[in-house]
Formats: structure tokens, sequence, C-alpha cells
């Protein structure tokens, strides 16, 4: 198919769940235990509203911006998904050569496919490397230095993964996906992770790192202590801790915390260009979006995740120009009110029409 013939993102969405069994559907939309921080993270979006201002020009938007020093069609990161390859063969790869089309930036797992190279190799695009660490200092540094050596833009450690979480989709179907393949038996496969490894990458390496999974102000606050570039707001999509909070209902008061002293990255739960454009009112950096990506890949690879990314620009686009506003600069906390909630939300709410049929 045309990648060209797909004029919304709900139809991607549809063309990803016809091409994907049961099994890998669910590893890509599903959560932890009850599921209830997946929920939230789109009630948390679901309930900010829009309070656009009037009678602006906005015959030209633009919606760039930068990140890291890099600058971005969209400031929008491709966040880093373990079991990329599964979606589509050329895992990172694919996702690295479509960055460099759309604009955005990538940030690689260090458990998806292919390794830190081929993924560096594969396009021009800006790339973060993000780690989980299963090994002693001296394996996690010689990481970093290979990352270095490839010209990555950025470090990335996720914390939030010291434990296994228990996801019931994949349990109930006897699944373990490639991201905690090597953690099987393994419970507290990241549990010694802590600030001593932050504070010795910092010291070693000349490269912007980034905390990814950070949900408190006085982590935050830790994070820029101890030389921390960029901070992260995530709950890993919902996937980690249960019963956690939306993600983007924390980011007013890290913001507050951080004082413009570090850039700030969100992601969970972002699938729309309104839901983008809200982040940036409240201060955000960059959006990060992670389903997003998967179902573009698996609904088409290469092609069809660009395309998705063209239709998202186009619904920022069109969303800063009804707000009145053609910079993303020129947004910030006034155009963002609480309001009621019109639907259950959950990780497909976002896509109405497909629940009537289109």
């Amino acid at each position: 198919m045309d990648p060209r013939e797909f004029k919304t993102i709900f139809e991607i969405v549809k063309a990803a769940r016809r091409n994907l069994d049961e099994a890998t559907w669910d590893y890509l939309i599903g959560g932890s235990d009850t599921e209830t921080t997946l929920r939230r993270n789109r009630f948390a979006i679901d309930k900010l509203g829009l309070l656009p201002k009037i009678l602006n020009d906005v015959s030209s938007v633009d919606t760039s911006g930068s990140f890291l020093g890099q600058h971005l069609d969209l400031p929008v990161v491709l966040a880093p998904i373990g079991s990329l390859q599964v979606l589509d063969a050329g895992g990172g790869a694919s996702a690295a050569k479509a960055a460099e089309q759309a604009g955005v930036m990538i940030m690689a797992s260090s458990v998806c496919e292919p390794g830190i190279e081929q993924i560096a190799a594969a396009s021009d695009a800006p790339k973060v490397y993000q780690l989980y660490t299963r090994g002693d200092a001296d394996w996690v540094d010689a990481i970093v230095e290979r990352v270095v050596a490839s010209s990555y833009v950025g470090f990335c450690l996720t914390v939030d993964t010291a434990v296994v979480s228990r996801r019931e989709r994949d349990i109930a179907k006897r699944v373990v996906p490639t991201s905690q393949s090597s953690a099987e038996g393994d419970f507290t496969y990241q549990a010694s992770l802590n600030w001593a490894t932050v504070e010795r990458i910092k010291k070693k390496y000349d490269i912007p790192l980034i905390i990814k999974g950070i949900s408190r102000p006085d982590d935050a606050l830790k994070a820029l202590d101890y030389g921390v570039d960029v901070i992260y707001v995530s709950n890993h999509g919902g996937r980690q801790l249960d019963q956690s909070v939306g993600s983007i209902s924390l980011l007013p008061a890290i913001l507050k915390a951080v004082n413009g002293r570090a850039d700030v990255i969100v992601d969970g739960g972002f699938y729309r260009g309104s839901d983008v454009v809200k982040a940036f009112a409240l201060g955000a950096s960059a959006v990060g979006i992670g389903r997003l990506e998967g179902w573009a890949l698996a609904a088409g690879g290469v092609p069809v995740l660009v395309r998705c990314l063209q239709l998202l620009k186009r619904e920022v686009a069109t969303t800063m120009a009804l707000c009145g506003v053609t910079t993303l600069d020129e947004l910030d906390p006034s155009f963002i009110t609480e309001t009621d909630v019109v639907s259950d939300s959950d990780v497909m709410s976002a896509f109405p029409l497909i629940s009537e049929g289109y």
C-alpha cells in the first residue's frame, strides 16, 4: 500500500492491528497489572483542554524546534522500544531511517536490534542511546564508549525498571518479550542501579546524559545535582509501576523544580498532534512517542512511519494555527485548562472512529 493513502493516524493503527498477531498486539498496547497507569496517561492528557487565542495571523506555521542542540522539524523523539525488531525486521535501524526523513530524533533501546554501530550508521538522524544496565561498571563504561565513538548526541539511563514488572497480557499468553528475555528468572536484573552510576558517567564521559523515568520533583533536583542534562518524565508507558500517575500531570511540578536548569522531555500516551501541543504549552522541550512509532512500523515499515510522522506534524500545525500561534515558543500554560473528560480513557481512546467501525 502506498503510504500516501493513509490520510489519518487511526488508519495506520488499524493497519497495524491487521498485521500483528494477538500476542504481539497485546505486547504493544499493554501495561502492567491492572493497567491503571496506562489508562491514566490518556486520562491526564484528555482532561486538559485548549484555550485558543483569536485574530492572529497564522498563515505560516512553523513546528520546528531544537533539542539537545539539534534542529528538528518537529521536536519529537522516537522513544526506545525493546522489541522493535518484532514489529519491523529492521528494528532500530528502520526507526533511524524514518527519523531522518521526518526530521525528528530517535532514542535507540539497548534491547532492540541491530547494535549500537549499525543503528548509528543507518541514517544521519540525531540519535540518543538508551541503556538498561545488565553488567558491572566496566560493562556500562564499555557501552558508553561505543556510544560516544558512534557519534550519538546523548546517552540515556532508564531508571524505572529496577525489577521486571508483571504485564499480565504477556503472562497469560506465556510470552517473554525480547526486552525481558535475558532477565527470565531474574526478578532484580536492574535493582542495583543507583546514583553512583550517574556520577561516574558524568565524570568520565563528555556526552549529554538523560535520566528516563523521573516522576518526582525531588528526584529531578537530585539529578541536576549530579549534572544530568535532560530530565525525562516517564512511567514507561504504563508498563512498569501500576497505579502511578499520568505523565503529563507530573510535568508542571517537575518543570517548576527544574526552573530552566535542564531540558525536560515527557512521554506516555501521546498519539495526536493536540497531545503534543499540550505538552509544549506546559513547557516540555520535546515529546517522546513509543506506541505510535510501533504501530506505524507494524503497519508498513519505514515508509509508513515517515507518513505517520508527517500526519502528526500536520496535526500539530493545525492545532497551533487554531490556537492562534505560529511557533511552539509562543505556547505557554495560559493555553491549557482542566476540563471534563468526555469518554473513557484508554490506549485506544485517541482514535474513537476505530470503535465506530471506520
